[in-house]
């Protein structure tokens, strides 16, 4: 078993913290990962995407030609990688920023406010989050609760127990949509 995942977006939207944080839940759990960042010199606004490859012998290339997961956090984001989709992917769309009349046949594609989730959360930040717990969900391969832990590993906990919170509760919104 092979599954390739590709996060995209805009950078300063935890497009590359969410890739990091589904390897690491992989990596926890016993599965051969790896997690290859791609992003423009840009601090924010650029394009920033990164693969994420978990399965369950070593990983010959880090490259995802055709992902089973492609997380798409905007517009240009889902113009570029949605045609690579593998036929029955998944494609996690952020409906806050891409029109829902955008979408392939032969794929699942789930449409999810993630802007509007975070933002009713109280912190717009916590979009990728919703963005991951949709695709923990999607994926069917990982529980939440390995994902939670990565999540609260890579962003540390000491002094950030607000943080901690708002981003669980947006992994739970996630994996509830999906």
């Amino acid at each position: 078993m092979e599954i390739g995942v590709i996060f995209a977006g805009f950078g300063g939207q935890g497009i590359l913290l969410a890739g990091k944080v589904l390897a690491r839940a992989g990596m926890d759990q016993g599965f051969e990962v790896t997690w290859l960042p791609s992003y423009g010199p840009e601090m924010r606004g650029g394009t920033a995407n990164c693969t994420v490859v978990i399965a369950d012998e070593p990983v010959g290339s880090p490259i995802v030609d055709s992902p089973q997961i492609l997380v798409a956090m905007n517009g240009p984001s889902f113009e570029r990688f949605a045609p690579k989709v593998a036929p029955k992917g998944t494609i996690v769309a952020n409906s806050s920023l891409i029109s829902q009349g955008a979408s392939r046949g032969d794929v699942r594609t789930l449409f999810i406010p993630m802007n509007e989730i975070a933002q009713d959360l109280g912190e717009p930040r916590c979009a990728n989050m919703v963005a991951l717990g949709a695709t923990v969900k999607a994926l069917g391969l990982l529980p939440l609760a390995a994902v939670i832990a990565a999540m609260e590993e890579e962003l540390g906990a000491r002094g950030r127990e607000k943080l901690l919170a708002v981003n669980r509760e947006a992994l739970l919104r996630g994996y509830s949509l999906a």
